[in-house]
């Protein structure tokens, strides 16, 4: 998926939705241009709406296609959509790799992904948007095991900030579903309400 510059899609969203802009930097220039920005009250539902939708898929790395389609079967398929579309999004092969901790972004997931490094119950898988279930068996390829990704990651595997909802064997090199994907509220960037109504026009 192509982006355009990402400082100033973050500053417009008014999040940093990308990795290099999740720093004090940022954050500081945010504080700075506050005092410039229209009050929320001036901004039209529309334009919120908007701008969650926006929040969501560069947060994702997804593009309008997958994030419509999301929508519409968590809307068709449930009576809480919002719960289902973040479980669906949360259950992609390449947001399970970062939840995992084996890379630092989904951007870089989506690459780890993308150039076969990941295995699903023991099947090479190169499709990010791939959806795993519970019970699947995530494991980096005997192959990839040796190179730069993933140097070290037996000795120094930190799994502070792996979700309940996963676990990793670093001595394994594999992890697995334990359970359907829960989103953390408080940790969110967007509110899913609010793309969700952008999508009910």
């Amino acid at each position: 998926m192509k982006i355009g510059p990402k400082y100033k899609i973050a500053k417009r969203l008014g999040a940093p939705v990308f990795e290099k802009t999740q720093t004090q930097k940022f954050a500081l220039s945010q504080a700075r241009g506050g005092k410039q920005q229209k009050r929320p009250g001036q901004m039209s539902d529309f334009k919120k709406q908007l701008i969650e939708k926006q929040k969501l898929r560069y947060t994702y790395g997804i593009t309008e296609r997958q994030l419509g389609r999301y929508v519409k079967e968590s809307v068709e398929k449930s009576h809480q959509p919002a719960a289902l579309l973040m479980e669906r999004l949360e259950s992609r092969l390449d947001n399970v790799v970062y939840r995992l901790g084996l890379v630092k972004t989904r951007r870089m997931a989506r690459q780890v992904v993308s150039h076969g490094h990941i295995k699903v119950n023991g099947k090479r898988y190169s499709i990010p948007s791939h959806e795993v279930k519970v019970g699947d068996i995530i494991e980096i390829r005997d192959g990839s095991r040796s190179s730069a990704l993933f140097a070290g990651i037996g000795e120094s595997y930190d799994g502070a900030g792996v979700p309940t909802w996963v676990t990793f064997d670093a001595k394994k090199m594999a992890g697995e579903i334990k359970s359907a994907p829960v989103s953390d509220i408080t940790g969110r960037l967007f509110d899913v309400d609010q793309v969700l109504e952008y999508y009910s026009r």
